[in-house]
């Protein structure tokens, strides 16, 4: 494949300028597998970057099922009121919504988990294999490893894509976020099912 057919095909899979693409091919010696890993990781770079600008603009986007029994509302942030506006950020909404309605979480983020719930579900855990036999510190790992199971599941921003299950939430905003060239934030949502 020639330089500018893999640059082609890497804008057209990736959505990134082609300037980063050329970068980036340059950077891998022009492996596509390499240069895709490598703006993965310079868009969780920039992503780090612009977390601390404040999002005060965004939309509030609407799902509802084609069966007309689940419904999602989703406040979306961003830093412009142009970005707001643009259809790469009401896609992104849109992408996020389906996958709410899809996978029900209850928070965006782990830090939002109530600490008695994590508590809680912490000593369910030590119950359940208080009776295996098991030494203490292999059940305090089984016990931490089914904690993060459990934040993956109820966090929007932990759970894998539903369209890509290679990526969380949160790398599929941040490749949004290097894209847009802003901060994009998840704001609340709520889900509604008959």
């Amino acid at each position: 494949m020639s330089k500018i057919d893999a640059l082609k095909k890497l804008r057209q899979e990736t959505g990134i300028s082609f300037a980063e693409c050329q970068k980036a091919l340059e950077a891998t010696g022009g492996d596509p597998e390499k240069a895709r890993d490598f703006l993965r990781q310079r868009g969780q770079k920039i992503a780090e970057l612009k977390s601390a600008r404040t999002a005060a603009q965004g939309i509030v986007a609407a799902y509802v099922h084609s069966n007309k029994k689940v419904g999602v509302l989703l406040d979306l942030r961003c830093e412009s009121d142009f970005v707001a506006r643009s259809p790469e950020f009401s896609q992104l909404a849109h992408e996020i919504t389906l996958q709410i309605a899809a996978m029900n979480p209850k928070y965006a983020k782990a830090d939002e988990i109530p600490a008695e719930l994590i508590a809680e579900e912490k000593r369910l855990c030590e119950e359940q294999l208080a009776d295996s036999g098991k030494p203490q510190n292999i059940i305090s790992q089984i016990v931490e490893g089914r904690l993060n199971k459990y934040r993956e599941t109820v966090c929007l921003l932990s759970q894998q894509w539903i369209k890509d299950e290679g990526k969380t939430m949160q790398d599929f905003i941040n490749e949004h976020i290097a894209i847009i060239g802003e901060n994009i934030v998840v704001g609340n949502f709520i889900r509604y099912e008959i």
